[in-house]
C-alpha cells in the first residue's frame, strides 16, 4: 500500500477530530489537525465544544440550539481542553455550558439546550430557486478556469483538501472587486461518509455553518475575507437546529447580511436539504476592521 493510500481523507481526519478525549468527569481534549494553519478554525471548536456537550446528556436529548463566543485565536499545535458544566437538567430539556481552554486562558465559549423529541405546530420559510449543484463548476473545474492567475490566497484556499464540498452559485465575489448585494446561495456537502449518529450529524452541520458567513458581510465593500488589509474574525455564532439531516447529499446555504457597522458585520444562514427542508438556521456577527496601515 503506497503512503497516499494510507493517509485518510479530510472527512476521516475531520471525524477522527470530534472524537474527543474523556480526560475527566466533564472535561475532554480536543486536537487539531496539522494542515498549516495559523490558527483553529472556528467551526471546529464549535463543533468539538458541541461534542463535549452531548456526551454529557442522554442520547435521546438532541441539541436544538447553541450559542457560543470566541474570545481568542486558538493555537492548533496543542490540544484544546474543554471543560462541560452541567446547567440544568429537565423533564424536557437540558441546558449545557461548554468552555474551551488553552494555555491557561478561556479561548471559545459555548452553550447548548438539548430537548427530548416531540410532535409539534409545524411550518418554515421557502427555498430560493437557484440552481441546482449538478448545474456548477466544482472544486477542480474552478482551479482549472480560475485559478491561474488568482492571489495566492484564493488559490491556497481551492487547492486545499476538505471536509466539506462547496459549490457557489456565482463565483463573482471571488475573482473581482465588484461591489455586490450583500446575498450568497452555496451548495455544501461532506466529502466523505458521516457516521449515522445524530451527535456526529449536529456536530459536522455545526463545522460546516462557520464556512463562508464572514464573506457575505463583506460583499457590498468589494472585497473578501482574502484581502490582506483586513482583518476578520468572528465574534459570535448561534445555530438553531430545527430538523434532523443526515447529511448524505447536497445542503443549500442561503446567506445574507443585513448590517455592517462598528468595525463588524452581521449575517444570516439557512440550511436547506436539496429537497426544501429547512434544517437549520445560523446567525454570526464578525469582525471585519481595516487594518491600522490602511
Amino acid at each position: 500500500m503506497t503512503p497516499d493510500t494510507e493517509r485518510p481523507t479530510a472527512m476521516e481526519t475531520l471525524l477522527s477530530t470530534l472524537d474527543l478525549e474523556p480526560i475527566e468527569v466533564d472535561i475532554f481534549r480536543g486536537r487539531s489537525p496539522q494542515v498549516g494553519w495559523q490558527r483553529v478554525f472556528g467551526g471546529q471548536v464549535i463543533a468539538q465544544a458541541l461534542m463535549a456537550a452531548q456526551r454529557t446528556v442522554e442520547r435521546d436529548r438532541i441539541v436544538h440550539s447553541l450559542h457560543a463566543y470566541f474570545m481568542r485565536p486558538g493555537d492548533p499545535s496543542v490540544p484544546i481542553v474543554y471543560q462541560v458544566e452541567r446547567i440544568r437538567d429537565g423533564s424536557s430539556f437540558n441546558t449545557r455550558r461548554a468552555v474551551a481552554i488553552q494555555h491557561g486562558k478561556a479561548i471559545f465559549a459555548l452553550s447548548a439546550s438539548f430537548q427530548i423529541e416531540e410532535p409539534g405546530f409545524y411550518h418554515q420559510i421557502t427555498m430560493p430557486d437557484v440552481p441546482t449543484p449538478e448545474k456548477l463548476l466544482d472544486e477542480q473545474q474552478i482551479a482549472a478556469q480560475f485559478l491561474a492567475n488568482a492571489p495566492a490566497p484564493i488559490r491556497k484556499y481551492w487547492e486545499r483538501e476538505r471536509p466539506i464540498e462547496i459549490r457557489p452559485i456565482s463565483l463573482t465575489h471571488y475573482f473581482s472587486d465588484k461591489k455586490l448585494d450583500p446575498v450568497q446561495h452555496i451548495w455544501v456537502r461532506p466529502t466523505g461518509p458521516v457516521p449515522d449518529d445524530r451527535s456526529y450529524q449536529a456536530a459536522i452541520l455545526a463545522y460546516l455553518s462557520d464556512m463562508t458567513l464572514l464573506d457575505t458581510s463583506l460583499y457590498p465593500h468589494g472585497t473578501s475575507i482574502f484581502d490582506q488589509t483586513i482583518q476578520v474574525a468572528s465574534l459570535d455564532h448561534s445555530m438553531w437546529f430545527h430538523r434532523p439531516s443526515k447529511l448524505d447529499d447536497w445542503l443549500l446555504y442561503t446567506q445574507d447580511s443585513p448590517s455592517a457597522s462598528g468595525a463588524r458585520g452581521l449575517t444570516r444562514g439557512s440550511l436547506f436539504t436539496r429537497e426544501g427542508v429547512l434544517i437549520a438556521s445560523v446567525a454570526q456577527e464578525g469582525l471585519i476592521r481595516k487594518t491600522a496601515n490602511e
